[in-house]
């Protein structure tokens, strides 16, 4: 272990390997924020399960346009970098809202003020994760390509470390503190973040321009001299009247010197503008004709389908938790660590056992398997184990990990295709386009759980249509199983 780590040190700096890992823990250590933000919505401003659902997707949306922080740091370098810069103005995104909203109880205490600050907060969450990936994919091009897995090992496990650590502290947080407390606690982790990126050096860019730029110009090139210098004369006595045209000549060599450098530094400004310009032209053509592509476009299509056909009702369980079954913050971060625990053991079943199966028959298993998951909430949502005596936390424990262990099997399908679909020379943004249409599709549906929750009147403190919902939801995983012919057919964990 000691020198798989000074391997990597040695490899890619000491500093850039704490990034990486401070980047993807605070990405799931996040948990412990925005529990706070669940109870803040449902306490404190009284918002009907609905409405709080539709804040958490319109608070998520910028997880859904991640190309274009992609493209914008591809295509228009900082001062020659691409990096470090947007780095800095993602994690200031970042802290600045948990800053204003841990010191400003108007604000905390106002609905949309609250969904503008979140929105911000996931904007500079969502561009941290694509500048920082990015940077791994440009860390482990050519003589260091071996250390790919090593890097994406310790940015899943930095994230599942922040995970459970959240989701346990994020409990015993709102038991014990005020919900600005609990901001102000959280802004620390983009504080380091923001001090970490000043320690990472960034090779600078070299930006070459055209032609125009390349070529000096003639009277740029070394001081202008006058006619009268190339006749010969007397060296020893120089008359009055020639030393003075000299020096006009001079004044006005250098006049039009100065003149040519202004009108230079103008032309290679502009030049400049074209090529930016130029470089986002092909960024967007290339990657709209590789997803035209039926071979990506059918897959991809399939998944923001898997996503939307099946409701989100996760922030109506979340009100049925705490109202009807009374289960305290504490122990309901107890279940998101159970949930991660189940994450990682799908993760590990699926490499071990599953990656050799078609990916159709992988999907169709998760969808049949989610729907099996929700039994769980309608046997406990109509009481069912309660005759059985079973108590009501085994049942949520037990649920947590199995659902989120068979998320984890539906999830490794699509990072297994994004990756085998991704086409040379575009392999990061189109990946971060895959990204972004499975994170569309859960907002899309947690758009379409909170229209389902007001359709069927579910509200604080009225839950009787609740089981109706649930058995919509569990009906709906089937849809999905139907169009599994998008998939590729012989498409494997190993080989599309």
């Amino acid at each position: 272990m000691i020198k798989w780590t000074k391997q990597l040190n040695a490899a890619f700096g000491a500093s850039f390997i704490w990034l990486i890992c401070l980047i993807y823990f605070t990405q799931g250590f996040r948990s412990f924020v925005w529990t706070a933000i669940s109870y803040q919505l449902k306490d404190n401003l009284k918002l009907s399960p609905s409405a709080s659902q539709f804040v958490f997707s319109v608070a998520f949306f910028p997880w859904s346009i991640k190309p274009l922080y992609g493209i914008l740091s591809d295509c228009f370098p900082i001062k020659g970098r691409k990096r470090i810069p947007y780095l800095v103005l993602a994690t200031v995104l970042s802290l600045v809202p948990w800053l204003i909203l841990g010191l400003s109880s108007t604000l905390r205490g106002s609905t949309w003020h609250l969904t503008i600050f979140l929105t911000m907060q996931n904007l500079g969450s969502a561009m941290a994760d694509v500048v920082i990936d990015a940077m791994i994919a440009e860390a482990v091009r050519y003589d260091r390509a071996s250390f790919a897995g090593d890097l994406q090992s310790i940015s899943w496990s930095s994230m599942a470390l922040g995970g459970i650590c959240g989701s346990l502290l994020g409990g015993y947080a709102l038991s014990n503190l005020q919900i600005d407390v609990i901001f102000l606690l959280f802004s620390v982790l983009p504080c380091i973040q923001l001090l970490s990126c000043y320690f990472v050096d960034e090779n600078t860019a070299n930006v070459k321009f055209l032609s125009e730029d390349s070529i000096r110009h003639p009277l740029t090139n070394g001081s202008a001299l006058d006619e009268d210098e190339d006749i010969p004369f007397n060296k020893n006595k120089k008359s009055h009247s020639t030393t003075t045209r000299r020096k006009k000549g001079k004044t006005k060599g250098k006049t039009r010197s100065i003149n040519t450098r202004k009108s230079a530094s103008f032309e290679k400004r502009d030049s400049l503008s074209f090529k930016w310009f130029h470089s986002l032209k092909n960024a967007i053509y290339d990657l709209c004709r590789a997803f035209r592509q039926p071979m990506i476009l059918r897959p991809m299509s399939w998944f923001l389908l898997a996503h939307v056909a099946v409701p989100n009702l996760s922030t109506v369980i979340f009100y049925y938790q705490t109202e009807v079954l009374k289960l305290e913050a504490s122990f309901l971060g107890t279940a998101r660590v159970v949930g991660w625990l189940g994450l990682m053991l799908g993760t590990f079943v699926y490499n071990r056992h599953l990656k050799y199966m078609t990916l159709r028959k992988i999907l169709m298993c998760a969808h049949i398997g989610l729907a099996i998951s929700n039994l769980l909430e309608i046997v406990i949502v109509s009481r069912k184990n309660i005759a059985f005596g079973v108590s009501d936390r085994i049942v949520v424990l037990f649920g947590s990990a199995l659902a989120d262990g068979i998320n984890q099997f539906k999830f490794m399908p699509f990072l297994i295709l994004s990756g085998q679909l991704c086409p040379p020379g575009i392999e990061g943004t189109l990946f971060a386009l895959f990204m972004s249409i499975n994170n569309l599709g859960a907002t899309l549906g947690s758009f379409v759980g909170a229209g389902l929750a007001s359709i069927l009147n579910i509200d604080s403190g009225s839950f009787d249509n609740l089981l109706l919902g649930i058995i919509i939801h569990t009906l709906c995983n089937f849809i999905p199983v139907a169009f599994l012919f998008l998939i590729p057919k012989e498409a494997t964990g190993l080989s599309a």
